[in-house]
């Protein structure tokens, strides 16, 4: 017989869609979710209309008790979650903060599922940053949380690598269940009084800040490499964007060619069905799938059936 109960009283907090693997996971491994932590519907799409998050949809199909804070900050949030007396809590993206006061409330602890091989890529997008420096590898890290950022000791982690092709939209969709799975490992190791947990090395940090819509804008004098990558990282949100003809284009697939081209960084040099090709600050990059606004994804082949570009330039 196991020397501690399986089942935990977890308070599970969490937000995105990456947030949801995790959330099914804790419920099939049998523990009991007594409350889960949502950000406040938000207004969302043309209609404004008040939507709720990934994970208060997952939560209302799975008939758990939702809790909606606009903050964690004041003596009453420490009070209400205390009242539930979890043994742990799980936090997976949940956009707050949680102060000291909220994370001695469980009795095991606060772990938080991060998106990256900690202490690389602290911060709020490891992803997509992973993907801008090119990086081979990446993994999820279960982190015993404390009031740095992200600088709590690690308990687990598990690799993934990336594939040079692969998109911040398509390593998501791999990392969320990993986390899932590792967090199930990481708490009953916790429970079992037999996690060994270990410190970061601050020294080895690397920052992944928020990413906002103006990172997404393409500079044509960067490398083709430097590009493709851009153009992966900012797969789904926002989508790597030029300038053409004096209005945006959003590019969403594309591959660098390692090739020397004696033309000024962004000038179209080949627009035909063979595809389009654009000077870059050093080699040239391939546009595989492009997109218009208010118009759908079509790829190059189907874009210059439509639009004649060979001499235009993207700024």
């Amino acid at each position: 017989m196991s020397p501690f109960p399986r089942q935990l009283r977890v308070v599970f907090a969490g937000t995105p869609a990456f947030a949801v693997p995790a959330l099914d996971a804790l419920i099939e491994a049998g523990h009991e979710i007594c409350a889960v932590y949502t950000q406040p519907d938000r207004p969302s799409g043309r209609g404004r209309k008040l939507t709720a998050s990934a994970v208060k949809t997952r939560a209302l199909v799975r008939r758990l008790h939702i809790e909606q804070p606009s903050s964690m900050k004041s003596p009453e949030s420490a009070e209400r979650l205390s009242s539930l007396t979890p043994d742990a809590m799980v936090v997976v993206a949940y956009g707050q903060i949680l102060p000291q006061a909220v994370l001695d409330v469980p009795r095991l602890g606060c772990f938080n599922i991060h998106a990256s091989l900690l202490p690389r890529w602290r911060g709020a997008a490891p992803i997509q940053h992973a993907i801008l420096a090119g990086d081979p590898r990446t993994g999820v890290s279960i982190m015993r949380m404390t009031q740095g950022l992200d600088s709590g000791p690690v308990i687990a982690q598990r690799e993934l690598r990336i594939d040079p092709q692969m998109s911040a939209g398509e390593l998501h969709d791999a990392l969320a269940p990993l986390g899932a799975s590792l967090m199930v490992e990481a708490l009953e190791q916790v429970a079992g009084g037999h996690a060994a947990p270990r410190e970061q090395n601050a020294g080895d940090a690397t920052h992944a800040p928020k990413i906002v819509r103006g990172d997404a804008h393409i500079d044509w004098n960067a490398s083709a490499e430097r590009i493709e990558r851009q153009v992966r990282a900012y797969d789904p949100w926002p989508g790597a964007e030029s300038s053409w003809r004096g209005g945006p284009l959003k590019i969403w697939r594309a591959q660098a060619r390692d090739r020397a081209v004696n033309a000024p960084a962004g000038e179209i040099l080949q627009a035909d069905a063979g595809g389009i090709e654009v000077a870059c600050g050093t080699g040239v990059l391939a546009l595989l799938a492009l997109q218009l606004p208010g118009r759908n994804r079509v790829t190059a082949a189907d874009f210059v059936h439509a639009h004649a570009m060979t001499g235009d330039r993207l700024i």
